[in-house]
């Protein structure tokens, strides 16, 4: 199953909310299939702008961690097609136009699970479904990849 990861993940990984979330969200990473977990160019600019403001990391040395990123997953391009329904899901369900263009790129990319605690838990567009890795309930979907 392919799944797309969203900023707050990476950023959780990266130690920035601190080493108990650091280390849970490692596991859990470490449970994905690599070659069916993608990043959205969307999480890697946004990454980049929070080890620079919130980490203190210089922007020499958050470059460096994106480019890591960048070799561990395959990316989803942001296209003007993902533009376009990102403008969409924006309108019709009130999201805000970052997390649409998240959002649409993994649906761009045949995700089906899109895994952040920003969106809300269990949401489903264009056959994308939000899961809160975090959740006290995992979503059924995750919680079935996370068996195999």
């Amino acid at each position: 199953m392919r799944i797309a990861l969203d900023t707050n993940i990476l950023v959780y990984a990266e130690g920035v909310n601190g080493p108990i979330r650091a280390r849970t969200t490692a596991e859990l990473i470490g449970r994905l299939a690599r070659s069916n977990t993608f990043l959205p160019v969307q999480v890697l600019g946004e990454l980049f702008g929070v080890l620079v403001r919130k980490s203190g990391l210089s922007a020499t040395e958050a470059r460096i961690v994106v480019q890591r990123w960048q070799k561990t997953f395959p990316i989803i391009e942001t296209s003007s097609e993902v533009l376009d329904s990102a403008m969409e899901v924006a309108v019709t369900h009130r999201i805000g136009i970052w997390d649409a263009v998240i959002l649409a790129a993994a649906a761009s990319a045949e995700c089906r699970l899109l895994l952040s605690e920003d969106l809300q838990d269990g949401f489903t567009w264009r056959g994308v479904t939000v899961a809160n890795p975090f959740a006290a309930k995992k979503q059924e979907l995750l919680a079935a990849v996370l068996r195999t």
